[in-house]
């Protein structure tokens, strides 16, 4: 991570200021004491002594998107339900997902510590209540135990799929995601998920599943490149083809008989209309706030999307429980946000 100049941090200011007016927050800086904050302890925040536990423990689950995590499993459960392996390995490969997520989060952070520090400074790095290295830490170790799960879970084969998807993330946090191969890698990272799940099986089985939220992922992070300066409308509008084209996909030919085979079809309609109507809103007035709720919308729902490939192999009940964690995304990220 390079160290940004004066001029970059001049031009950064004026787009983070119109971020939070557009939020309506107010950020108010807090002075730390750097010697804390280089060491990795707990924080001291000038005038407010050493911070609770639970003060400590929010603070952890802001730098690693803790609610977003509810995104996550669905992969892993949508690839093992496209091989056919939905079995008691399953929790295991989800734990590991989890895990490799969180740590992509906190290293996402450390990584983008010092423009973090002029375009939100309210984040957790930047503010002083989490330091440098325990982010780094942090993301080090749920990474090791990402991987260790996946091999307890997996065995071989799930290794085999966590090595490569860990350091996916790795390359994405710290070189890729400021080029134009970023929205690429974070697509990959999520292929790769999906396919995780399915590493128990026959894992080409789950290779359509894979695209379909590789896709997703893509105009997700696409549009999260803008959430901070805003957008040309063409970029939303571009998106939402995109979310109608994985809608589509998503609830192509199913496995399923009665019931079951009109559920995709429902779920991949819900999807659309969360999704698309905050991008459709994005392109009419693509300014910061409003691209940036249509990546928090692209977060949250996922599990809707999840919720249809795992629908379009014939389990239906498992498909409408995670499209049921979409919801409940919504609102845990009103109180820590999701990007």
């Amino acid at each position: 991570m390079t160290a940004l100049t004066e001029a970059q941090r001049a031009a950064a200011l004026p787009a983070a200021r119109a971020l939070r007016a557009a939020q309506g927050r107010r950020v108010t800086a807090r002075r730390v004491v750097p010697r804390q904050a280089d060491t990795g302890r707990l924080p001291v925040v000038a005038g407010h002594g050493r911070r609770p536990w639970p003060a400590v423990l929010g603070d952890l689950a802001e730098l690693v998107r803790a609610p977003a995590a509810l995104s996550v499993p669905g992969d892993v459960i949508a690839g093992a339900a496209a091989a056919g392996t939905l079995n008691r390995r399953t929790p295991g490969l989800a734990a590991a997902s989890v895990c490799l997520y969180w740590a992509g989060m906190a290293a996402n952070d450390w990584a983008d510590r010092e423009l973090d520090a002029v375009e939100r400074p309210e984040r957790p790095i930047p503010s002083g209540r989490v330091s440098p290295r325990t982010a780094l830490g942090l993301a080090a170790g749920l990474t090791a135990a990402g991987v260790g799960l996946a091999a307890w879970a997996g065995g071989r084969r799930g290794l085999a799929t966590a090595v490569p998807l860990a350091a996916t993330v790795w390359a994405y946090d710290v070189k890729a995601k400021n080029t134009a191969a970023g929205p690429a890698v974070m697509a990959a990272c999520r292929g790769l998920d999906v396919l995780l799940g399915a590493s128990t099986g026959r894992a080409a089985k789950a290779v359509p599943a894979a695209l379909t939220v590789a896709a997703h992922t893509y105009t997700v992070t696409a549009l999260s490149r803008r959430e901070v300066s805003g957008a040309d409308a063409k970029l939303p509008v571009a998106t939402l083809a995109g979310t109608v084209a994985v809608a589509a996909t998503a609830a192509g030919a199913t496995r399923a008989k009665g019931w079951r085979a009109v559920l995709p079809v429902a779920l991949a309609g819900w999807y659309l209309t969360h999704y698309g109507r905050t991008q459709a809103r994005a392109a009419a007035q693509p300014d910061a706030a409003r691209v940036r709720a249509a990546v928090g919308s692209g977060i949250t729902c996922l599990p809707t999307l999840q919720g249809t490939l795992a629908a379009r192999t014939g389990a239906g009940l498992t498909g409408l429980a995670l499209a049921a964690l979409a919801p409940l995304a919504r609102c845990l990220v009103r109180r820590i946000s999701a990007t």
